[in-house]
């Protein structure tokens, strides 16, 4: 399992499925699309509407694009898609 990253702060949380564990599976918050104090998620960093997490149970780090607030143009956001990054 990898370690926390250094950017990893419990003040900074978003509330996303994990990909690695599912840990949310069965959450009847989760399963609302609300927030519970269980499953949330490291925000360590986003790019406008890109945001870079890690999950607290498996230690997964992973991009999401939420889509919502500060955008990046569509181009950014499928050439990033392309590149896995």
């Amino acid at each position: 399992m990898l370690p926390l990253d250094p950017q990893a702060d419990i003040g900074r949380r978003a509330w996303v499925a994990c990909p690695n564990c599912d840990d949310a599976r069965g959450c009847a918050p989760c399963g609302e699309r609300r927030s519970c104090s269980e499953h949330w998620r490291y925000l360590l960093s986003n790019t406008g509407s890109l945001l870079h997490l890690q999950c607290p149970a498996c230690a997964h780090v992973w991009e999401h694009e939420s889509g919502f607030g500060a955008t990046r143009s569509p181009w950014r956001r499928i050439g990033s898609g392309l590149t896995g990054h």
